[in-house]
């Protein structure tokens, strides 16, 4: 059998992500391999663990990668922190907020949800009653939910939960490094994230912070199992269920000690460190308005096509937003546009799940795709294709009610 090079078409991906990823990253990851205890090795991990607690605003020791998909880093704060029994409360205003309740099931959790409509966020006062009722250990929340695209508040549920001694764990795989994001003046335990949203990279790594007292949890759990053969059948329910998530694990491989855990994904690693670089190079407040610009573009774009905004847009992410799907087009046109915008110019925009399946189409403006020219043209071919799709749209609206928001 013959197979060619793989030789993916050119894409502008402007969808809810993955984005394209920024050229200088691909170039850090054609970087040649080292041993896994290189002093190159450990250098680089050590310059990485720098550069995310400045992405994270955070002082925390524990800040690192997990080897794996966003996914991955959200497994492995849950596995590690959750056992058989505990009460986790997850406020759930998207798709994302029904995976932290799943992944918390899938650790024995007793689950506890909140919810509010899409296309909303929670009050604080909603999140206090229902710490109070719960009383959970873990309180896991998503900041910013590609799904609805809203971007939920933490600052007063960081005070809350260490009001009530609650842990508390946020995935920000969406909106790192594109909204504002403060793990410690918002008191938060354990944040993840992935690379390939507002980060700029692929996806494979996963950037995780711990506070002390997230990690006295985790290390507090390694005791048990360093007993395990001695333990009672109670304590062999608190075993953490998996060894390459184990974050307790990790920060040894991380650490000082460099204990040996897996082989490291150097390539990813790479990666991970030149994203960061970038952000911290750019600045991280003039990353988050670069994507606050763009974002404010897009939007005022697709309103000057004449096209409805899904949900509240006071609490709208920077780097995404949800176009309404023109009724004229009919129940298959959402996907029919999306295939052309894909087929005739080469621009990924996205679908969305569950209650807005079909509804929405989700444009993203993240990473290296937060830029003017990528915002022209996503507007320019969306107007040509629901124009020929028979759509009447104002000629030239969306470029130029972007173009207003750049002057």
């Amino acid at each position: 059998m013959s197979i060619d090079e793989i030789a993916p078409p050119p894409r502008l991906l402007m969808g809810p992500g993955p984005i394209s990823v920024d050229p200088r990253v691909l170039r850090a990851m054609a970087a040649p391999l080292v041993g896994q205890f290189d002093p190159f090795m450990t250098t680089t991990m050590n310059e990485t663990m720098a550069l995310y607690r400045e992405v994270f605003a955070t002082g925390n020791e524990q800040t690192f990668l997990v080897d794996g998909t966003a996914r991955a880093g959200i497994e492995a704060a849950l596995v590690s922190l959750v056992e058989p029994g505990d009460r986790v409360l997850v406020p759930v205003f998207g798709r994302f907020g029904h995976l932290l309740a799943e992944i918390a099931g899938r650790c024995g959790a007793e689950v506890h949800t909140i919810e509010v409509p899409w296309g909303r966020v929670f009050a604080p006062e909603q999140v206090a009653a229902a710490i109070e009722e719960v009383r959970p250990k873990v309180l896991a929340c998503v900041q910013g939910d590609t799904s609805t695209t809203m971007c939920q508040p933490l600052a007063e549920i960081g005070a809350l939960c260490r009001e009530h001694d609650v842990l508390l764990y946020c995935d920000a795989t969406a909106s790192l490094g594109g909204n504002e994001f403060r793990a410690d003046s918002w008191r938060l335990d354990i944040a993840t994230a992935g690379l390939q949203k507002c980060l700029g990279g692929p996806s494979g790594s996963a950037p995780i912070t711990l506070s002390p007292r997230a990690v006295e949890i985790v290390n507090g759990r390694r005791h048990v199992e360093a007993g395990i053969r001695e333990a009672s059948d109670e304590a062999r329910g608190r075993v953490i269920g998996s060894n390459y998530l184990d974050l307790a694990m990790l920060m040894d491989y991380w650490g000082p000690r460099r204990l040996n855990h897996h082989t490291e994904a150097t390539s990813m690693l790479y990666a991970a460190r030149e994203c960061a670089r970038l952000l911290a190079a750019e600045g991280i407040d003039a990353a988050v308005e670069r994507h606050a610009l763009h974002g404010r573009a897009m939007l005022e774009g697709v309103q000057g096509l004449g096209l409805g905004v899904f949900g509240d847009l006071a609490h709208k992410m920077n780097n995404v937003v949800a176009v309404e799907i023109p009724e004229a087009l009919g129940a298959a046109g959402g996907d029919a546009v999306r295939g052309r915008m894909l087929d005739d110019f080469g621009i990924e925009i996205g679908t969305s799940f569950g209650p807005l399946h079909g509804k929405v189409w989700r444009i993203g403006t993240m990473g290296f795709n937060a830029r003017k020219d990528a915002v022209l043209t996503t507007l320019a071919a969306l107007e040509q294709v629901l124009r020929s799709s028979g759509v009447a749209v104002p000629a030239g609206g969306g470029v130029e009610a972007a173009l207003a928001v750049y002057r």
